[in-house]
């Protein structure tokens, strides 16, 4: 009689351990989903806030035109300003909180070429953030604009514009 007791009592712990068991992995199983839903949130979040970014850059005061190419001008990026900020980007590395930010002329074409103060503007590529050829982890994010500066056509002071891409990349 006892035997069937103790039995009995193995039973029911065995049981219970099982029903706990199948609650953890429940649990578990419930956990990982959710926090692969948060990982995806948060990476769309990220992109989001890339793409705002990327527009409100060429409207920004370090970037836009302004009224200084008759008239104001909307997603219009000043060459000349972006080359004095490409000078100075170890002071904005963590303003804008991307990897790289870069403005590529489209049109006209021509060989990809990074812009310096040297070579500038027989160039095709101002890296603001980044270095030129780096390959980036993250993700690029882009937006088409116009890139004007002042040019001196026969001694006659002139507005040039063409057509640019800015590129903002984030991290995965």
């Amino acid at each position: 009689m006892r035997k069937i007791g103790q039995m009995k009592i193995q039973q029911m712990a065995f049981m219970l351990i099982a029903v706990t068991l199948f609650f953890v992995f429940v649990g578990m199983f419930f956990l990982t989903f959710v926090f692969s839903d948060i990982k995806k949130s948060a990476n769309l979040i990220e992109e989001k806030n890339a793409l705002f970014l990327v527009s409100k850059l060429a409207n920004s005061p370090e970037f836009s035109c302004g009224n200084s190419f008759d008239g104001f001008k909307a997603n219009c990026i000043d060459s000349d300003k972006v080359m004095v900020l490409k000078g100075h980007e170890t002071t904005y590395l963590g303003f804008w909180g991307v990897e790289k930010i870069s403005v590529r002329k489209i049109y006209p074409s021509g060989n990809s070429v990074e812009c310096s103060l040297g070579n500038y503007p027989n160039c095709n590529e101002i890296i603001i953030l980044g270095t030129f050829g780096e390959d980036v982890s993250g993700v690029g994010v882009s937006n088409f604009v116009a890139l004007c500066r002042k040019d001196n056509i026969e001694g006659i002071i002139d507005n040039k514009c063409e057509m640019a891409k800015v590129i903002v990349y984030y991290g995965e």
